[in-house]
């Protein structure tokens, strides 16, 4: 069963889509949202589109931190229910690093390029058994009632000797899913959002906005979150 079809249910035929704003200005997780939150009962609209220009710094020390901070800037900004993400890339062998500061490894300015680059010099000496990671992403809710709602998604892997594949963005080209066969940035579009971190945060992200947009349709009478 696809991630659509497990977040669709059946509503109202003359209730209208309520506006979702997408927290970020990053093209590659607007695009990975439009899949994994297609058929979840809300119209996704990115800054952007109304004209939002908006930049919220990350100073939270947990990924659930980080996403509140931006989920409720953009909220209170916007006057739309909004959902942000923070996520990042944990390397046992370098104690969990790069972690919290996975964006802004190698430095702010620095390219996906020169960050994997990095990273791969410090494990050079670190054989293949030692070099399991994971991505981690936690996705926040905000609401225009004042409410947070939280969920989190993490896909284990190992990270690869030299980058492959041309696919997704970040640290794709250098982690090893399944058996180590292929990178993240090596599988199509479908089967990464089958297993990535984002994907499963989202579809429990797809849950939470599917009842609250039942809720929504069902009136103030109606059970809240």
């Amino acid at each position: 069963m696809s991630l659509e079809d497990r977040c669709r249910r059946e509503l109202p035929y003359d209730f209208p889509m309520p506006n979702l704003l997408l927290a970020t200005n990053n093209q590659g997780k607007v695009r990975e949202f439009r899949e994994l939150l297609a058929g979840c009962g809300w119209e996704l609209v990115t800054p952007a589109a109304i004209g939002l220009a908006l930049e919220v710094d990350e100073t939270a020390d947990t990924y659930a931190g980080n996403a509140r901070l931006k989920a409720e800037a953009f909220a209170r900004a916007s006057g739309l229910t909004a959902l942000a993400d923070d996520s990042g890339l944990e390397i046992d062998a370098l104690g969990g690093a790069p972690g919290l500061h996975s964006a802004r490894y190698a430095g702010r300015d620095t390219t996906h390029a020169d960050k994997m680059t990095l990273l791969l010099d410090a494990l050079r000496d670190v054989p293949d058994e030692r070099r399991t990671a994971r991505f981690r992403a936690v996705i926040a809710i905000a609401t225009g009632d004042g409410r947070l709602l939280l969920s989190e998604g993490i896909c284990e892997g190992r990270i690869s000797r030299a980058p492959r594949g041309a696919g997704g963005f970040g640290y794709d080209p250098i982690f090893l899913v399944g058996d180590g066969a292929f990178t993240m940035a090596e599988m199509d579009t479908a089967a990464k959002n089958r297993i990535s971190h984002r994907a499963r945060a989202a579809a429990a992200a797809c849950d939470t906005l599917r009842t609250l947009h039942h809720d929504d349709a069902a009136g103030p009478a109606a059970a809240r979150i």
